[in-house]
């Protein structure tokens, strides 16, 4: 028997190490619309309850009593009066259906919605949603949604006997343009004043847009523009505006300015991904990695006792313990080396994306990465 007690080091296949070149704080020209959203001006999301019908036997069963419960309330108002136990809702799923209205969406509007099973429905192929309100978070019916659904997944086989093949998600579907918007998003259009709401607060990136509108926009008297916080710039819309506040607003979107990126190193333990800023700036340090490999041998040798003699024959193990330690590989990085040149330099001496996240940890915790280093 051979025991071998290693370092934890992965084998998998050599994950991405994308090198992302404008990881610092370098400026680069990107339009207002892109950093800000006007404050009033969002999306509004929406939620139904409804009925899936049409599936080939893999909807709910019996047990999923509000399935069989809704189906009932559905065909008494439809004049339809069942006992319960007549009800068989195989080929019926519960689901919920959700979806985005997006502002200023008008009554006549379509939208995309996502439906999802419920219960214990296995596939929701083939089946047809049948007509079912979209609410808001007040309880008011913005959009009726209804309609075939693509699942864009499949099940092949039978679940039942443990031969199926299943392709992505068969339980969740969408429905393209499938709600209709039956009354208006509650958007608010501003009058007097825009805000602007960055969607990263940046105290630099909330100054240029205020001197970028202030320049576009020159008043006599105080400036149009003027960021409160890292997070919102308030803009007074000029009198007489041409286009009106429409126009304004599409004018203040369209301008662009020298937006900053904060540096930083993002790494994902669980796939060995890296991603970090071939400019950002590590510290003079020496660097040494190896490992060490322990390995605990067993064998098992017979004792046997000679002829006519009064012992017993036994089993001995054996153990054998072999330590082996791989030689350090160094790299040496000089003042002004960056992260760039740290995984050229470990790659070529071999190390997998899971030691340079190993290593990347190592150097935040002596001090010679300045940058942020988010592990996910």
């Amino acid at each position: 028997m051979i025991t071998t007690i290693q370092p934890r080091r992965w084998q998998a296949a050599f994950a991405a190490l994308i090198l992302l070149w404008s990881a610092t704080p370098v400026a680069r020209a990107t339009r207002i619309k892109e950093l800000a959203q006007i404050e009033g001006i969002r999306d509004n999301q929406l939620i139904g309850y409804g009925l899936v019908v049409g599936l080939a036997g893999t909807g709910d069963g019996v047990q999923t009593q509000f399935t069989v419960q809704t189906l009932r309330n559905m065909l008494d108002r439809m004049g339809i009066s069942l006992p319960p136990a007549m009800l068989r809702v195989t080929n019926t799923a519960a689901v919920m259906i959700t979806g985005t209205l997006p502002a200023f969406a008008q009554p006549g509007g379509k939208l995309d919605v996502t439906v999802s099973a419920m219960g214990d429905a296995s596939n929701l192929q083939g089946g047809v949603l049948l007509l079912t309100p979209l609410r808001g978070v007040n309880g008011e019916i913005y959009a009726v949604a209804q309609g075939p659904m693509s699942t864009g997944g499949f099940v092949a086989g039978r679940q039942a006997q443990g031969n199926a093949t299943t392709r992505n998600h068969p339980t969740t579907a969408r429905i393209p343009n499938g709600a209709i918007v039956e009354l208006a998003a509650p958007s608010v259009m501003p009058v007097k004043e825009v805000r602007l709401q960055l969607r990263t607060s940046d105290f630099a990136n909330a100054s240029r847009i205020a001197e970028a509108i202030n320049g576009k926009f020159p008043a006599e008297v105080a400036p149009l523009a003027v960021a409160q916080n890292p997070g919102l710039v308030a803009v007074r819309a000029p009198e007489n505006a041409p286009g009106g506040m429409a126009g304004f607003i599409a004018a203040l979107e369209a301008l662009e300015i020298d937006a900053e990126q904060r540096a930083g190193i993002v790494v994902n333990e669980r796939t060995g991904t890296v991603i970090v800023g071939s400019q950002v700036r590590v510290a003079p340090v020496v660097m040494m990695h190896g490992n060490l490999s322990i390995e605990i041998q067993t064998h098992f040798d017979v004792s046997q006792p000679a002829p006519f003699a009064k012992g017993e024959t036994k089993v001995v193990p054996e153990v054998n313990v072999q330590v082996r330690e791989e030689e350090a590989r160094s790299v040496s990085l000089k003042e002004g080396a960056t992260v760039d040149d740290l995984v050229r330099a470990l790659n070529t001496i071999g190390v997998t994306p899971r030691d340079i996240i190993s290593i990347l940890q190592s150097l935040k915790a002596a001090g010679a990465l300045d940058v942020d280093l988010q592990v996910i």
